[in-house]
């Protein structure tokens, strides 16, 4: 069934290059009213997963998608239109210009923690480049997945967009075709999985990874601003955020300060006592049992390696709730410090100088995301460019996600490639080269056998004038 689709699929991909760039547009505006009649049954398929504020499905899941849709519709024209590039001495008469054309048939594979905007996000970018694109959901949000099934279905030809629901298999199984483009959000672990598969068929692909993000909050930093921006981007969907503040680098002086703030926020947030933010209906639930008990397990095993659970660390399994939790005096090799955390469990860390919160970064795994809160320039500085990283906030946290200027994406461990806006269309297209020669192309005769004394010596003066 999913091979005879594909076929399909790649059939109609080589009749859709034909089509003129409006066919493009009228598939993004199906997608866009789609999203706009089906919000209510979209808020309610998270809530049903994971309990999901209406809130945070509106702002983190919703309004992305429809804004990376009308960014791409009001330039579309402009990506798309082949772009000229200058002409070298040798090549003088030639005209030189990159065309964007679709790959072809390209998989999405989504990831649990946004289920509806890490999928459509990227089928944005597909459609706008022109692709017949496979969707395949996240089991872990049967809700979500069925909902976006069904409205896919109603909206889209199968041989242009079809949605493949299903577990582990399912993806194995499309895994095993020849996929033009594979964009993947998921672990690392998952990610090489990935990428051994495209591989090969020699499959290009995009991976949006994870790793673990760390904040860095020095003495000249605006502690309580920090403190709001940090509880907002840690807690937001439960911690279940790929570019969350995954552990803090505290400056040592303003640690008491600091914490005093973030857990006067944190309390603001979700309720002061545990019962209260138990019962919070502004915080998320983590998405299932088993990674409830990962998340105590990591817990557990801090404090097995004489860590102190400062706040929060309460954990009831059978709801798959979890605490905001703060845990200090972290041991950098225990196992919260080692994996990323996907979770409302906030190490802290303290340092002296500016240059112990670089090195400790750099001992680590590339980022995806990285948070300086500071109003040093110099240690401002110094982080940018002693660093690697997917993306870096200045004074905030998360929001660089949300500017579709800005590539998206992670490097090394965190990632391979970026997406949204331009990013994104081109990340769904080839960049073919394209060479137009004139009458003047016969003047490269000159170059060709026999290789005479003066065509000889007429290179090595092209040379010593460095003509080339």
């Amino acid at each position: 069934m999913i091979e005879q689709i594909f076929l399909h699929q790649k059939a109609y991909a080589l009749q859709l290059r034909k089509e003129s760039i409006d066919t493009r547009f009228e598939h993004l505006d199906s997608l866009e009213k789609m999203i706009e009649k089906n919000i209510a049954e979209i808020t309610a398929a998270l809530a049903q997963d994971f309990k999901k504020p209406e809130a945070e499905t509106l702002i983190t899941e919703v309004f992305p998608v429809l804004h990376e849709i009308r960014h791409a519709k009001k330039h579309l024209r402009k990506w798309a239109r082949p772009k000229k590039v200058r002409t070298p001495l040798l090549l003088t008469g030639t005209k030189n210009q990159i065309y964007h054309e679709p790959r072809g048939v390209c998989l999405i594979i989504g990831p649990w923690n946004y289920p509806f905007q890490l999928l459509i996000c990227p089928l944005v970018a597909a459609i706008a480049a022109g692709n017949c694109i496979f969707l395949k959901p996240s089991e872990f949000t049967p809700q979500t997945s069925h909902l976006v099934a069904k409205l896919i279905k109603e909206t889209f030809s199968e041989e242009h967009i079809t949605v493949v629901e299903g577990g582990p298999e399912k993806t194995q199984d499309l895994l095993l075709l020849p996929f033009d483009h594979i964009f993947f959000t998921g672990s690392t672990r998952v990610g090489k999985i990935v990428m051994e598969a495209a591989s090969k068929h020699l499959s290009s692909v995009t991976l949006e990874l994870g790793g673990k993000s760390p904040t860095i909050i020095d003495s000249s930093a605006n502690l309580k601003d920090a403190a709001e921006k940090i509880a907002w981007g840690k807690f937001v969907n439960a911690a279940q955020t790929c570019v969350a503040p995954d552990y803090l680098l505290v400056q040592q002086s303003v640690l008491s300060e600091f914490k005093k703030e973030l857990i006067s926020k944190v309390d603001g947030f979700y309720g002061k006592s545990a019962l209260e933010k138990k019962n919070s209906p502004d915080l998320a639930r983590i998405i299932s049992g088993k990674h409830a008990e990962r998340l105590k397990h990591l817990i557990d095993d801090a404090i097995a390696t004489n860590a102190e659970v400062t706040y929060g660390g309460e954990v009831d399994l059978a709801s798959h709730y979890v605490a905001p939790t703060l845990i200090e005096k972290v041991d950098p090799h225990s196992a919260v410090m080692k994996e990323e955390i996907f979770g409302p469990l906030l190490p802290i860390i303290t340092y002296n100088e500016i240059s112990e919160a670089i090195h400790f970064i750099n001992e680590r795994p590339k980022p995806l995301a990285l948070y300086i809160y500071s109003h040093s320039e110099m240690n401002i500085q110094d982080v940018l460019k002693q660093t690697t990283a997917g993306g870096v906030c200045i004074n905030d946290s998360v929001i660089h996600f949300s500017n579709p200027h800005l590539p998206f994406g992670g490097v090394g461990e965190s990632g391979l490639g970026s997406y949204h806006g331009v990013y994104g269309f081109k990340a769904f297209s080839h960049e073919k080269a394209v060479l137009r020669q004139s009458w003047m192309g016969k003047m490269l005769r000159l170059i060709y056998p026999p290789y005479t004394t003066q065509k000889l010596n007429l290179f090595k003066t092209a040379l010593r004038w460095r003509l080339f």
